[in-house]
Protein backbone atom coordinates (compact mmCIF):
# COMPACT_ATOMS: atom_id res chain seq x y z
CA UNK A 1 0.00 0.00 0.00
CA UNK A 2 3.09 2.13 0.41
CA UNK A 3 4.34 3.21 -2.98
CA UNK A 4 8.12 4.27 -3.37
CA UNK A 5 9.31 7.18 -1.84
CA UNK A 6 11.54 9.41 -4.21
CA UNK A 7 13.16 12.72 -5.13
CA UNK A 8 11.96 15.21 -7.41
CA UNK A 9 15.70 17.15 -7.83
CA UNK A 10 18.81 14.29 -6.25
CA UNK A 11 18.68 12.71 -2.22
CA UNK A 12 17.16 13.36 0.75
CA UNK A 13 19.00 13.49 3.85
CA UNK A 14 18.89 10.48 5.62
CA UNK A 15 17.13 12.15 8.87
CA UNK A 16 13.60 13.83 6.19
CA UNK A 17 13.62 10.60 4.28
CA UNK A 18 12.70 8.03 7.46
CA UNK A 19 10.91 10.65 8.86
CA UNK A 20 8.74 10.73 5.49
CA UNK A 21 8.77 7.11 5.39
CA UNK A 22 6.62 6.79 8.99
CA UNK A 23 4.64 9.56 7.80
CA UNK A 24 3.61 7.40 5.25
CA UNK A 25 3.28 4.08 6.76
CA UNK A 26 0.82 6.36 9.63
CA UNK A 27 -1.18 7.29 6.77
CA UNK A 28 -1.79 3.74 5.17
CA UNK A 29 -1.99 2.19 8.27
CA UNK A 30 -5.07 3.83 9.48
CA UNK A 31 -6.68 4.02 6.27
CA UNK A 32 -6.23 0.24 6.46
CA UNK A 33 -7.79 -0.11 9.54
CA UNK A 34 -11.12 1.74 8.72
CA UNK A 35 -11.59 -0.14 5.41
CA UNK A 36 -11.12 -3.54 5.78
CA UNK A 37 -14.08 -5.90 6.30
CA UNK A 38 -14.17 -8.55 8.22
CA UNK A 39 -15.20 -11.95 6.88
CA UNK A 40 -18.98 -12.99 5.80
CA UNK A 41 -19.87 -9.04 6.08
CA UNK A 42 -21.78 -9.02 3.08
CA UNK A 43 -21.76 -4.53 2.74
CA UNK A 44 -19.60 -3.57 0.72
CA UNK A 45 -18.47 0.20 1.05
CA UNK A 46 -18.78 2.37 -1.13
CA UNK A 47 -18.11 5.53 -2.14
CA UNK A 48 -21.48 7.04 -2.62
CA UNK A 49 -23.92 8.56 0.27
CA UNK A 50 -27.28 8.47 1.44
CA UNK A 51 -28.76 10.96 4.21
CA UNK A 52 -25.72 11.37 5.29
CA UNK A 53 -25.08 7.56 5.48
CA UNK A 54 -22.11 5.37 4.14
CA UNK A 55 -23.41 3.94 0.89
CA UNK A 56 -23.59 -0.28 1.69
CA UNK A 57 -24.71 -2.89 -1.17
CA UNK A 58 -27.01 -5.32 -1.11
CA UNK A 59 -25.81 -8.01 -3.32
CA UNK A 60 -29.18 -10.10 -4.55
CA UNK A 61 -29.19 -13.15 -6.86
CA UNK A 62 -31.98 -13.77 -9.56
CA UNK A 63 -33.16 -16.15 -12.12
CA UNK A 64 -34.49 -15.30 -15.36
CA UNK A 65 -38.14 -15.52 -14.22
CA UNK A 66 -39.77 -15.16 -11.27
CA UNK A 67 -40.56 -12.33 -8.91
CA UNK A 68 -37.62 -10.76 -7.89
CA UNK A 69 -37.32 -10.63 -12.49
CA UNK A 70 -40.10 -7.79 -11.69
CA UNK A 71 -38.80 -6.79 -9.02
CA UNK A 72 -35.48 -5.37 -10.33
CA UNK A 73 -37.20 -4.29 -13.63
CA UNK A 74 -40.20 -2.27 -11.36
CA UNK A 75 -36.77 -0.46 -9.37
CA UNK A 76 -38.92 -0.36 -6.10
CA UNK A 77 -36.44 -1.67 -3.93
CA UNK A 78 -34.26 0.62 -4.64
CA UNK A 79 -36.87 3.49 -4.00
CA UNK A 80 -37.31 1.83 -0.71
CA UNK A 81 -33.50 1.05 0.53
CA UNK A 82 -31.67 4.22 -0.62
CA UNK A 83 -33.07 6.44 2.44
CA UNK A 84 -31.74 3.48 4.32
CA UNK A 85 -28.16 3.56 2.76
CA UNK A 86 -28.19 0.98 0.84
CA UNK A 87 -27.59 -0.03 -2.84
CA UNK A 88 -28.75 -3.20 -4.66
CA UNK A 89 -26.28 -5.57 -7.66
CA UNK A 90 -28.75 -7.52 -9.23
CA UNK A 91 -26.51 -10.97 -10.33
CA UNK A 92 -28.30 -13.27 -12.67
CA UNK A 93 -27.77 -17.40 -12.44
CA UNK A 94 -29.28 -20.11 -14.92
CA UNK A 95 -30.53 -22.05 -12.28
CA UNK A 96 -30.68 -22.23 -8.21
CA UNK A 97 -28.08 -24.64 -7.89
CA UNK A 98 -25.67 -21.63 -9.48
CA UNK A 99 -27.28 -19.21 -7.20
CA UNK A 100 -26.38 -21.27 -3.96
CA UNK A 101 -22.94 -21.85 -5.37
CA UNK A 102 -22.43 -18.26 -5.15
CA UNK A 103 -23.91 -17.76 -2.24
CA UNK A 104 -21.57 -19.86 0.02
CA UNK A 105 -18.51 -18.42 -2.20
CA UNK A 106 -19.76 -14.93 0.05
CA UNK A 107 -20.43 -13.68 -3.60
CA UNK A 108 -24.29 -12.72 -3.03
CA UNK A 109 -26.62 -11.92 -0.17
CA UNK A 110 -29.96 -13.04 -0.72
CA UNK A 111 -31.81 -15.12 -3.39
CA UNK A 112 -34.40 -17.33 -4.18
CA UNK A 113 -34.51 -20.88 -5.93
CA UNK A 114 -37.32 -24.05 -5.95
CA UNK A 115 -37.02 -26.81 -3.00
CA UNK A 116 -34.61 -28.94 -3.78
CA UNK A 117 -31.37 -26.84 -4.32
CA UNK A 118 -31.29 -25.72 -0.53
CA UNK A 119 -31.29 -29.04 0.40
CA UNK A 120 -28.24 -29.68 -1.76
CA UNK A 121 -26.57 -26.79 -0.65
CA UNK A 122 -27.17 -27.12 2.87
CA UNK A 123 -25.45 -30.93 2.65
CA UNK A 124 -22.72 -28.97 1.34
CA UNK A 125 -22.42 -26.80 4.41
CA UNK A 126 -23.41 -23.35 2.36
CA UNK A 127 -24.85 -21.19 5.66
CA UNK A 128 -27.56 -19.97 4.22
CA UNK A 129 -31.51 -19.67 6.09
CA UNK A 130 -34.80 -19.75 4.74
CA UNK A 131 -36.52 -16.82 5.45
CA UNK A 132 -39.62 -16.83 3.05
CA UNK A 133 -41.72 -18.64 0.49
CA UNK A 134 -43.79 -17.97 -2.42
CA UNK A 135 -47.47 -20.31 -2.32
CA UNK A 136 -47.05 -23.86 -3.99
CA UNK A 137 -47.22 -24.07 -7.95
CA UNK A 138 -46.74 -27.66 -8.71
CA UNK A 139 -48.19 -27.35 -12.49
CA UNK A 140 -45.46 -24.73 -13.23
CA UNK A 141 -42.74 -27.91 -13.31
CA UNK A 142 -42.95 -30.52 -15.90
CA UNK A 143 -41.63 -34.06 -17.26
CA UNK A 144 -41.37 -33.24 -21.53
CA UNK A 145 -41.17 -35.23 -24.34
CA UNK A 146 -40.90 -34.21 -28.06
CA UNK A 147 -44.82 -33.89 -30.35
CA UNK A 148 -44.00 -37.06 -32.03
CA UNK A 149 -42.49 -39.24 -29.09
CA UNK A 150 -43.07 -42.49 -28.92
CA UNK A 151 -42.48 -42.53 -24.91
CA UNK A 152 -46.58 -42.38 -23.78
CA UNK A 153 -46.28 -42.44 -20.07
CA UNK A 154 -43.27 -41.93 -17.26
CA UNK A 155 -42.75 -45.70 -17.24
CA UNK A 156 -41.66 -45.55 -20.85
CA UNK A 157 -38.46 -43.21 -19.63
CA UNK A 158 -37.09 -46.92 -18.56
CA UNK A 159 -33.11 -46.74 -19.77
CA UNK A 160 -34.28 -43.15 -21.78
CA UNK A 161 -31.82 -40.22 -21.80
CA UNK A 162 -33.83 -37.24 -19.22
CA UNK A 163 -31.98 -34.11 -19.27
CA UNK A 164 -32.20 -32.15 -16.46
CA UNK A 165 -30.65 -29.33 -14.06
CA UNK A 166 -28.70 -31.40 -10.97
CA UNK A 167 -29.93 -30.19 -8.12
CA UNK A 168 -32.66 -27.77 -9.12
CA UNK A 169 -36.22 -28.37 -8.08
CA UNK A 170 -37.36 -30.77 -10.50
CA UNK A 171 -34.56 -32.92 -9.70
CA UNK A 172 -37.31 -33.51 -6.68
CA UNK A 173 -40.52 -34.15 -9.75
CA UNK A 174 -37.92 -36.55 -11.51
CA UNK A 175 -37.58 -38.47 -8.64
CA UNK A 176 -41.39 -38.89 -7.46
CA UNK A 177 -42.44 -39.53 -11.14
CA UNK A 178 -40.32 -42.08 -11.40
CA UNK A 179 -41.67 -43.61 -7.93
CA UNK A 180 -45.20 -43.37 -8.70
CA UNK A 181 -44.64 -45.01 -12.18
CA UNK A 182 -42.19 -47.96 -10.06
CA UNK A 183 -39.00 -46.78 -11.56
CA UNK A 184 -35.55 -45.41 -10.11
CA UNK A 185 -33.10 -43.05 -10.83
CA UNK A 186 -30.68 -45.83 -11.94
CA UNK A 187 -33.63 -46.94 -14.77
CA UNK A 188 -32.33 -43.85 -16.37
CA UNK A 189 -30.08 -42.35 -18.00
CA UNK A 190 -29.58 -38.88 -16.56
CA UNK A 191 -27.89 -35.83 -18.54
CA UNK A 192 -27.02 -33.06 -16.47
CA UNK A 193 -27.54 -29.64 -18.29
CA UNK A 194 -28.08 -26.18 -17.47
CA UNK A 195 -31.65 -24.95 -19.04
CA UNK A 196 -30.26 -23.54 -22.36
CA UNK A 197 -27.97 -26.65 -23.22
CA UNK A 198 -31.03 -28.53 -22.27
CA UNK A 199 -33.12 -27.34 -24.66
CA UNK A 200 -30.84 -27.57 -27.38
CA UNK A 201 -30.16 -31.20 -26.63
CA UNK A 202 -34.15 -31.86 -26.84
CA UNK A 203 -34.42 -30.14 -29.93
CA UNK A 204 -31.65 -32.11 -31.52
CA UNK A 205 -33.07 -35.10 -30.57
CA UNK A 206 -30.30 -35.60 -28.11
CA UNK A 207 -32.22 -36.62 -25.20
CA UNK A 208 -35.81 -38.49 -24.81
CA UNK A 209 -37.13 -35.80 -22.45
CA UNK A 210 -36.66 -32.88 -20.46
CA UNK A 211 -37.18 -32.00 -16.51
CA UNK A 212 -37.63 -28.23 -16.63
CA UNK A 213 -39.46 -25.35 -15.16
CA UNK A 214 -41.31 -22.36 -16.12
CA UNK A 215 -40.65 -20.43 -18.20
CA UNK A 216 -38.23 -22.45 -20.40
CA UNK A 217 -40.96 -24.76 -20.09
CA UNK A 218 -43.95 -22.90 -21.40
CA UNK A 219 -41.93 -21.43 -24.01
CA UNK A 220 -40.77 -25.23 -25.63
CA UNK A 221 -44.55 -26.25 -25.55
CA UNK A 222 -45.51 -23.10 -27.37
CA UNK A 223 -42.07 -22.91 -29.80
CA UNK A 224 -41.68 -26.72 -29.96
CA UNK A 225 -45.01 -28.35 -29.48
CA UNK A 226 -43.23 -30.48 -27.09
CA UNK A 227 -46.07 -33.22 -24.60
CA UNK A 228 -46.53 -32.77 -21.12
CA UNK A 229 -45.79 -36.32 -19.62
CA UNK A 230 -46.26 -35.27 -16.39
CA UNK A 231 -46.46 -32.16 -14.23
CA UNK A 232 -46.24 -31.53 -10.38
CA UNK A 233 -49.67 -32.09 -9.56
CA UNK A 234 -50.14 -34.46 -6.75
CA UNK A 235 -46.69 -35.38 -7.26
CA UNK A 236 -44.87 -31.96 -5.20
CA UNK A 237 -45.65 -28.67 -3.63
CA UNK A 238 -42.93 -26.63 -6.08
CA UNK A 239 -42.54 -23.91 -4.21
CA UNK A 240 -40.32 -21.27 -4.18
CA UNK A 241 -37.74 -20.23 -1.06
CA UNK A 242 -36.10 -16.79 -0.24
CA UNK A 243 -32.76 -17.53 1.12
CA UNK A 244 -30.33 -15.84 2.58
CA UNK A 245 -26.75 -15.98 3.78
CA UNK A 246 -26.87 -16.53 7.61
CA UNK A 247 -24.52 -13.64 8.19
CA UNK A 248 -26.37 -11.16 5.83
CA UNK A 249 -30.03 -12.29 8.11
CA UNK A 250 -28.12 -11.95 11.09
CA UNK A 251 -27.17 -8.43 10.94
CA UNK A 252 -29.38 -7.29 8.90
CA UNK A 253 -33.41 -8.13 9.49
CA UNK A 254 -34.39 -4.79 8.13
CA UNK A 255 -33.07 -5.26 4.80
CA UNK A 256 -34.70 -8.81 4.32
CA UNK A 257 -38.52 -7.12 5.85
CA UNK A 258 -38.17 -4.36 3.12
CA UNK A 259 -37.45 -6.82 0.35
CA UNK A 260 -40.19 -9.17 1.21
CA UNK A 261 -42.83 -6.08 1.46
CA UNK A 262 -42.11 -5.40 -1.63
CA UNK A 263 -41.93 -8.91 -3.24
CA UNK A 264 -45.72 -9.14 -1.82
CA UNK A 265 -46.20 -5.89 -3.56
CA UNK A 266 -45.11 -7.25 -6.81
CA UNK A 267 -46.71 -10.30 -6.05
CA UNK A 268 -49.94 -8.27 -6.11
CA UNK A 269 -49.81 -6.94 -9.07
CA UNK A 270 -48.71 -9.45 -11.39
CA UNK A 271 -51.54 -12.15 -9.55
CA UNK A 272 -53.87 -9.56 -10.88
CA UNK A 273 -52.76 -9.44 -14.64
CA UNK A 274 -51.06 -12.09 -15.84
CA UNK A 275 -50.91 -10.56 -19.32
CA UNK A 276 -49.40 -7.14 -18.00
CA UNK A 277 -46.41 -9.16 -16.23
CA UNK A 278 -45.63 -11.51 -19.59
CA UNK A 279 -45.49 -7.60 -21.59
CA UNK A 280 -43.34 -6.16 -18.54
CA UNK A 281 -41.17 -9.26 -18.52
CA UNK A 282 -40.54 -10.29 -22.03
CA UNK A 283 -38.12 -7.65 -23.46
CA UNK A 284 -35.72 -8.41 -21.42
CA UNK A 285 -36.32 -11.94 -21.06
CA UNK A 286 -35.96 -12.44 -24.83
CA UNK A 287 -38.77 -15.25 -24.37
CA UNK A 288 -42.54 -14.05 -26.16
CA UNK A 289 -45.46 -12.60 -24.19
CA UNK A 290 -47.62 -16.39 -24.85
CA UNK A 291 -45.13 -17.82 -23.48
CA UNK A 292 -44.66 -15.59 -20.45
CA UNK A 293 -48.46 -15.34 -19.77
CA UNK A 294 -48.61 -19.02 -19.98
CA UNK A 295 -46.02 -19.37 -17.17
CA UNK A 296 -47.80 -16.49 -15.38
CA UNK A 297 -50.89 -18.05 -15.10
CA UNK A 298 -49.67 -21.93 -14.31
CA UNK A 299 -48.08 -20.07 -11.07
CA UNK A 300 -49.01 -19.29 -7.28
CA UNK A 301 -48.10 -15.70 -5.79
CA UNK A 302 -48.00 -14.28 -2.60
CA UNK A 303 -45.16 -14.01 -0.20
CA UNK A 304 -45.49 -16.35 3.65
CA UNK A 305 -43.65 -17.48 6.17
CA UNK A 306 -41.64 -20.33 6.45
CA UNK A 307 -43.80 -22.43 8.70
CA UNK A 308 -43.54 -26.12 10.39
CA UNK A 309 -45.29 -27.71 7.95
CA UNK A 310 -42.94 -26.33 5.02
CA UNK A 311 -40.02 -27.27 7.00
CA UNK A 312 -41.52 -30.67 7.38
CA UNK A 313 -41.45 -30.89 3.75
CA UNK A 314 -38.35 -29.96 2.98
CA UNK A 315 -36.85 -32.23 5.27
CA UNK A 316 -38.77 -35.01 3.56
CA UNK A 317 -37.40 -34.20 0.60
CA UNK A 318 -33.85 -34.15 2.22
CA UNK A 319 -34.84 -37.83 3.98
CA UNK A 320 -35.98 -38.89 0.23
CA UNK A 321 -32.40 -37.00 -1.40
CA UNK A 322 -30.25 -39.26 1.48
CA UNK A 323 -31.88 -41.99 0.82
CA UNK A 324 -31.01 -42.49 -2.74
CA UNK A 325 -27.82 -41.07 -2.52
CA UNK A 326 -28.01 -37.58 -4.05
CA UNK A 327 -27.01 -35.63 -1.01
CA UNK A 328 -23.71 -37.42 1.03
CA UNK A 329 -25.06 -36.85 4.49
CA UNK A 330 -28.23 -36.47 6.23
CA UNK A 331 -29.24 -32.75 7.55
CA UNK A 332 -31.78 -31.47 9.45
CA UNK A 333 -33.62 -28.60 7.84
CA UNK A 334 -34.47 -26.95 10.52
CA UNK A 335 -30.91 -25.63 11.23
CA UNK A 336 -31.18 -23.82 8.27
CA UNK A 337 -33.96 -21.03 9.96
CA UNK A 338 -33.14 -18.12 12.49
CA UNK A 339 -35.27 -17.92 15.68
CA UNK A 340 -38.29 -16.49 15.24
CA UNK A 341 -38.14 -13.09 16.93
CA UNK A 342 -40.98 -12.43 19.27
Amino acid sequence: MVKSVYQRNGKLKTGRLLALVLLVLAGALTGCSGAHQPPGNSLLSGSGHAGGQEQKMVRIGYQKYGTLNILKSRGTLEQRLAPLGYSVQWIQFPAGPQLLEAMNAGSIDIGHTGEAPPIFAQAASTPLVYVANEAASPRAEAILVPKNSPIQGVADLKGKKVTLNKGSNVHYLLVKALEKAGLKLTDIQPVYLPPADARAAFERGSVDAWVIWDPFYAAAQTATGARVLTDGTDLVANREFYLASRSFAERHRDVIDVLLEEVNKTDEWAKKDPHAVAEFLSPELGIDVPSLELASRRRAYGVHPVTDQVLDDQQLIADIFFRIGLIPRHIQVKEAVLPRTP
